[in-house]
Formats: C-alpha cells, sequence, structure tokens
C-alpha cells in the first residue's frame, strides 16, 4: 500500500520534474543553478528523499516559476516549515521504533490538517479516547504487546490530541455509529468515564460531534470507517484515509474525494443533531 506522505513526496517531484523540463534545464543544470549535486534532485524527483520547503522555492525560483498557488502547493506538498519541520513538529519522531509507517504518515498527515473528519464505527477516534479507553483498545488490537510498548502507544495517543488545543487548533467533525456507544470498552468504569469525556470535547467550538442512531437503519458508513482529511487553503490535498488491520490505504484521485465526501455528508444528515447527540449521550451517561 503506498502511504501518504510518501504518496505527497512523488507527487511533489513529479510536479518539480514537469517545471525543470518547461524551463529547459537538465538535472544537472537545475543543481548547479541552486547549489546541489545532481543526485539530490533526483532523489527528490523520484520521490526517495524528503524535501524542505526552503528547497522547494529553490527549485521555484530556478525554474522562474510566479504563480503564487502553484508556489504554495508544491511547498505543502513539502509538508514542512521553512525550518523542515512539520508545522505542529515531528515529535512522534521520539517513537520511530515503536510505530509502524502507516501509523506515522497518519499522524503526520493529522498534525498538518486543518479540517478533519471521520466516520467511527468500532471504537470511539483516538483523538477522543481517554487514557484508559486508549489502553484497552491497544491491549485489544496488539494482545501480547509488553506493557512498556502499550504505554508508549497510549502516550502517542494522548499526544495526538494536541491537535485540538493548538492555534489554531483541527477542526473535527465526527460521526459515531450508536455501536460505538454501546460497546464497553474496559469495563462499565472506563467507559463511563470515556462518556464523559465525549460529552466535554462535544462542548468544544472545534468539534462537531454526531450520533447515528441504530434507528437510521442501513447508511452509507456500513462500508467501514473512513478519515477525510483537508488542508488549509489548499483544497488539492485532500485525501481520504481507509484502515485495514495491516496497513492503510490513501485516496486522493478527485473522484474518490467526491465520493467519500458525498458519503459524509449524508451521513451527516442521518445522523442526529449535535445537540440532539449531547442528549444522546448524557442518557447513556446516566445509566452507566
Amino acid at each position: 500500500m503506498q502511504h501518504g506522505p510518501a504518496v505527497r513526496r512523488r507527487r511533489l517531484g513529479a510536479e518539480l520534474r514537469a517545471l525543470r523540463g518547461l524551463a529547459g534545464l537538465t538535472s544537472s543544470q537545475a543543481a548547479a543553478k541552486v547549489g546541489w549535486h545532481q543526485s539530490k534532485v533526483s532523489r527528490i524527483e523520484t520521490g526517495r528523499s524528503g524535501v524542505k520547503a526552503t528547497d522547494v522555492r529553490l527549485l521555484l525560483d530556478a525554474y522562474e516559476v510566479r504563480d503564487p498557488h502553484l508556489s504554495e502547493l508544491l511547498v505543502a506538498l513539502a509538508g514542512t516549515d521553512e525550518t523542515g519541520t512539520a508545522g505542529r513538529h515531528h515529535w512522534w519522531k521520539a517513537y520511530r521504533d515503536l510505530l509502524p509507517a502507516a501509523y506515522r504518515d497518519f499522524i503526520s498527515l493529522e498534525a498538518q490538517a486543518g479540517w478533519m473528519r471521520t466516520l467511527e464505527t468500532s471504537v470511539v477516534p483516538g483523538l477522543l479516547q481517554t487514557p484508559e479507553y486508549a489502553r484497552a483498545v491497544t491491549r485489544a488490537a496488539l494482545g501480547g504487546l509488553p506493557e512498556k510498548e502499550v504505554d508508549s502507544l497510549v502516550e502517542v495517543r494522548l499526544a495526538r490530541q494536541d491537535v485540538l488545543r493548538a492555534d489554531p487548533p483541527l477542526r473535527l467533525s465526527v460521526v459515531l455509529d450508536e455501536a460505538v456507544l454501546r460497546r464497553p470498552v474496559g469495563g462499565p468504569g472506563v467507559f463511563a468515564r470515556q462518556l464523559a469525556r465525549l460529552q466535554e470535547v462535544a462542548l468544544l467550538p472545534q468539534v462537531r460531534l454526531q450520533v447515528l442512531p441504530f434507528a437510521s437503519g442501513e447508511h452509507v458508513g456500513l462500508i467501514g470507517p473512513f478519515v477525510i482529511f483537508s488542508f488549509r487553503n489548499i483544497a488539492d490535498l485532500d485525501v481520504v484515509v481507509l484502515d485495514h488491520l495491516t496497513s492503510s490505504l490513501y485516496l486522493e484521485r478527485k473522484e474518490d474525494l467526491q465520493a467519500y465526501t458525498e458519503a459524509f455528508n449524508s451521513l451527516q444528515e442521518q445522523a442526529l443533531s449535535p445537540e440532539d447527540s449531547k442528549e444522546f449521550i448524557a442518557g447513556l451517561y446516566d445509566g452507566a
């Protein structure tokens, strides 16, 4: 499977290669203009190497690209700020040996996104989980993992939640199938505290939380959970993420994005309103 940032590196490389061709330069000539070795240009163009935003700007200047929208798009594809670190920092690098590449890619996209839309049919989204709930989910998904590694994975799950407290914060729209709210993950006590947490985050202005009740019957979400990431000011970078047991699939074609966006909009229409969803969750909490 292709991973998000890897897909973006290849797309960026292809765009830069095309612009170099339009500028009438060979890779050696381009490298000479910016003071690099030719191999660096080659690695960037084939997507084998990451690239800083400053390096992208150097190449765009060398190719005399004057279109501001195109420049902004290509810099965004680099996924880094002027110092070469992600907008909200690559804090997860400390866990590099523990996290699979697909998970690191997901966290990278989550940290850079401006808006995240997600349908969940089995568990509470990671950004809204309590530590105890996160621990129970991690143990169930990765049975037999040493307790120290479980602790680290829970730390990662909680650190991800900083995007909701960032400036500006991530805008989060969630549709939860009722099944998520009926499954007492971690036992009654843990689950009751998780329901309380959902009531708290539902009050945040950047969070729109809706429950899709059993009474709504069949719906497009029966295909399974998915996430749509959108990025500030640049719609061309939107991406859909589908999780599988051992990998993740990233969809960036306009047709796929349109289909999943329409599916999410449909789910929101079928779901309870945010206010009714709060009351629904409160009712479950009172009965827990």
